[in-house]
């Protein structure tokens, strides 16, 4: 499945990023991809999605200082309105297919 905002801008992703000492005493860095329950369009794809924060949001969400009160309502399913889902080929599969067929609608069906 190819997965977009309509819009084609870019966007982010809600993570966390952080980095902690092992027990041997070196550093490990780490990051995560935050996810919510999926909107409508993801539901017919999968059971949860990532969290796509909205570009009004941006700034909030990397805002140290703000609580878990204020962020909780930035991890909540982006518009479904606002995305767009189509098949693809398996070519996309393979991180060896570099082209532009990976991203070529199967079908003339959006979902």
């Amino acid at each position: 499945m190819l997965i977009h905002v309509k819009d084609r801008e870019l966007f982010g992703f809600a993570g966390l990023w952080d980095t902690w000492k092992k027990p041997d005493g070196t550093l490990l860095e780490s990051f995560t991809i935050a996810t919510c329950a999926p909107n409508d369009l993801m539901r017919g794809i999968h059971d949860r999605m990532p969290v796509i924060i909205q570009r009004k949001d941006e700034t909030a969400w990397l805002d140290p200082t703000l609580k878990s009160d204020q962020i909780m309502p930035l991890l909540a399913p982006y518009p479904s309105e606002l995305m767009e889902a189509y098949p693809v080929s398996t070519l996309v599969n393979s991180p060896a297919n570099d082209s532009a067929e990976c991203s070529e609608q199967l079908r003339d069906t959006l979902f």
